[in-house]
């Protein structure tokens, strides 16, 4: 899975999209939105949401006639997890991403 998802990454375009729904945060953003920002086509913009959303790394959310983006942080987690396991020969050298509950942000946290 990680080398999907690292391989769906790889685009620009679907590289540009995951980067704008982590800012988003866990509400997300609109489709139409999306395309306003990154100036997507729609068509085009339709295809990398379910490329995105078939490896995993995000999700849609329908509401009312618009449908919701956002990115799965435990999904990035993962992938981040992966990339980083074993790292510096197994110590614990990097900090550790945790989600804020208050204002459902991501912060980095140190882990030492």
């Amino acid at each position: 899975m990680a080398s999907e998802r690292l391989a769906a990454l790889g685009h620009e375009t679907r590289l540009a999209i995951f980067r704008l729904l982590v800012q988003a945060g866990s509400e997300g953003i609109s489709a139409g939105a999306i395309c306003e920002k990154l100036a997507i086509p729609a068509p085009t913009l339709s295809f990398h949401l379910a490329h995105l959303s078939r490896v995993g790394l995000i999700r849609g959310r329908p509401e009312s006639r618009f449908i919701f983006y956002a990115a799965d942080y435990a999904a990035m987690d993962e992938l981040l997890a992966y990339l980083t396991d074993n790292c510096c020969q197994g110590a614990q050298c990097l900090p550790t991403t945790t989600m804020r509950v208050a204002g459902k942000k991501r912060a980095v946290t140190s882990s030492s």
